[in-house]
C-alpha cells in the first residue's frame, strides 16, 4: 500500500498531482449520470403521458427543476458536515456516489410520481455529498498560494463537462428512441462505472483525507441524532398537513436556504477555531457569495426556460432527423470542453498577471448578461424561429461566463476557507448555487411567450448591474484576501 501511494505521488496527471486523475474520473462519471438525467428531466415532467411523461404543467415543471437543482446544492451542507465531523472527505465521497446510483435506479425502475420523488431525493442527497467532498479533495492537492491551483480546478472542471457531454447524448437518444426510463437507466450505469474507477484509485489520496478534521466529541452524536429525527418528523408533518406541496416547494426551499446560509455564516465567523485573519477572509467571501447566487439564478434558465425554448422555438431539424431535446445539455458541455483547456492554459500562462478571482467573477456577470440580450431578436409573437447556429453561439457566451466563475469559485473558496472548515466552506459556496437555482426556478414560473421579451431583458439587466456592483467591491475584497492569491 505504501509503495503504491509513493508511486502515485511520483506520477503526474497533465502536470498536476496524480490523485487529480482519480477525482477527475469520479467527476466524469458522476456528472455523466447527473447531467444525463437532468437533460431529460424537464420534458419528462411536462410531456403528456402519450409521450411517456407525467403531464405536469410547464410552469410547475420549471419550479420543480429549480427546486431539485437547489436541493442538490443544499445537500452539500449535509455532505460537508459528514466529511468534517463523521467520515472524512474520502469516504463521504464514495458513499455519496453509491446514493446517487440508487437514485438513478429508482428513476429507471419505479414509475410515475413516486419514482420521481424517491429518485430525485436520493440523487440530490448523494450529489450534495459528492460536490462538497470532491472539490475539497482537489483543493487539498495544492499548497497554499500555488499558481497551479486555478489551472487544476479548470482541468477538474473539464472532467465535469466530459461527463456532461456524454451523459445527455446517451440519455437523450435513449429517451427519444426507447423511452424515459431507459435514459434514467443508463445514468445509473454511468454512476456505477464511476464508483468502480474511484475504488481502484482512492488509495493514492492522502491519509488525512480519510479522517474527519473535526470529529464529533463524546455525546455530540446523540444530540445530532435527535435533531435529525426531529427534522424528519417536521418534514412528515409538512407533507401530511399539506404545508409542503408542489406549488409551494420552491418558496419553502428558498426560505430554508436563506436561513441556512445566514446561520452557516454566523457559525463560521463565531467559531473559536477561526482566527482573526481567517475571519476577514470569510467576510471577503460574502460579496462573492452574493454574486455567485445571482449568477446561478440566471444560469439555471438554461435548464428550464431555454430548454423549453429549444424544444418549442428552435429549428432542430437536420435533414429528416430531429435533434433530441436532451442534447441541448451536451451542446453546452461540448462548448465548455472546447474552451476549458484554453482557459486552463490562459490562467497558467498569465501566472501572477491574471485577473484576480473576484475580477473573473465580474467578467462572468457581464458576459452572461450580454448573452441574454442576444436572444431579443428572436423573441415575441411575431419573431421567426431561432436557427440552431444562433443558439449555439449564444450558449458560447454562457460557457465563457461559466469558466470565469464556476471553477474559479471553487478555487477561491478553498483559498479563503478557514483551515479547520475547508469542506464546510465548499458546502457554503454551493449554498450560493442552491439559492440561485431556487430563485431562478421561481423566476421561470413568470415566463410565458407573452412576457418573454421583458423576461430576457430583466435577466440581462440584473446581471449587468450585479457585475458593476461587484466591480466596486474589488478593492475591499483584494485587501481582505491578501496573501491568498
Amino acid at each position: 500500500m505504501n509503495q503504491s501511494r509513493q508511486a502515485g505521488e511520483s506520477r503526474q496527471f497533465l502536470g498536476h498531482p496524480w490523485p487529480l486523475s482519480t477525482l477527475f474520473g469520479m467527476e466524469v462519471w458522476e456528472r455523466f449520470s447527473f447531467y444525463g438525467m437532468q437533460a431529460i428531466l424537464l420534458i419528462y415532467l411536462y410531456y403528456e403521458s402519450a409521450r411517456g411523461g407525467l403531464g405536469i404543467a410547464e410552469s410547475a415543471a420549471f419550479g420543480i427543476v429549480g427546486a431539485y437543482g437547489s436541493s442538490v446544492y443544499l445537500a452539500t451542507i449535509l455532505g460537508g458536515w459528514f466529511a468534517d465531523r463523521v467520515l472524512g472527505p474520502e469516504r463521504t465521497l464514495f458513499y455519496s456516489g453509491a446514493i446517487v446510483m440508487a437514485g438513478h435506479i429508482a428513476l429507471a425502475l419505479v414509475p410515475g410520481v413516486p419514482g420521481v420523488t424517491l429518485g430525485l431525493c436520493l440523487v440530490a442527497l448523494g450529489s450534495g455529498g459528492v460536490k462538497a467532498t470532491c472539490a475539497a479533495l482537489v483543493g487539498s492537492l495544492y499548497a497554499p498560494g500555488s499558481p497551479k491551483r486555478d489551472a487544476g480546478f479548470s482541468i477538474f472542471y473539464l472532467g465535469i463537462n466530459l461527463g456532461g457531454f456524454a451523459g445527455p447524448l446517451l440519455t437523450g437518444y435513449l429517451q427519444s428512441s426507447a423511452g424515459f426510463h431507459y435514459g434514467f437507466g443508463i445514468a445509473a450505469i454511468g454512476m456505477a462505472l464511476g464508483l468502480i474507477q474511484y475504488a481502484f484509485g482512492r488509495r493514492h489520496l492522502a491519509e488525512a483525507q480519510r479522517h474527519p478534521p473535526m470529529p464529533l466529541a463524546a455525546g455530540e452524536a446523540k444530540r445530532y441524532l435527535f435533531g435529525a429525527l426531529g427534522a424528519l418528523v417536521l418534514l412528515a408533518a409538512a407533507l401530511v398537513f399539506g404545508w409542503l406541496r408542489a406549488d409551494t416547494l420552491t418558496d419553502v426551499i428558498l426560505g430554508v436556504i436563506v436561513v441556512t446560509t445566514l446561520a452557516y455564516f454566523v457559525v463560521i465567523l463565531r467559531s473559536s477555531q477561526v482566527s482573526a485573519l481567517e475571519r476577514r477572509r470569510v467576510l471577503a467571501f460574502v460579496p462573492l457569495f452574493i454574486a455567485s447566487a445571482v449568477y446561478w439564478a440566471l444560469y439555471v434558465q438554461s435548464y428550464t426556460v431555454i430548454v423549453a425554448f429549444f424544444d418549442q422555438r428552435v429549428d432542430r431539424q437536420l435533414g429528416s432527423w430531429t435533434i433530441p431535446v436532451g442534447w441541448l445539455t451536451s451542446v453546452q458541455a461540448l462548448t465548455i470542453i472546447l474552451l476549458s483547456g484554453v482557459f486552463a492554459w490562459l490562467w497558467s500562462r498569465l501566472g501572477q498577471r491574471q485577473p484576480s478571482s473576484a475580477a473573473k467573477f465580474v467578467i462572468a456577470m457581464l458576459v452572461i448578461g450580454a448573452s441574454f440580450f442576444g436572444y431579443l431578436p428572436w423573441l415575441g409573437a411575431e419573431a421567426a424561429g431561432m436557427p440552431l447556429w444562433v443558439l449555439v453561439l449564444l450558449l458560447l457566451g454562457f460557457t465563457v461566463s461559466e469558466l470565469c466563475l464556476s471553477p474559479i469559485g471553487l478555487s477561491v473558496t478553498t483559498r479563503l476557507a478557514p483551515r479547520a472548515m475547508q469542506t464546510q466552506m465548499i458546502a457554503l459556496f454551493y449554498l450560493s448555487l442552491s439559492l440561485g437555482f431556487a430563485a431562478g426556478g421561481r423566476a421561470g414560473e413568470w415566463y410565458t411567450q407573452r412576457t418573454e421579451v421583458a423576461y430576457f431583458m430583466a435577466l440581462g439587466t440584473v446581471s449587468l448591474i450585479a457585475g458593476v456592483l461587484l466591480a466596486l467591491c474589488l478593492p475591499a475584497i483584494r485587501r481582505a484576501s491578501a496573501g491568498t492569491e
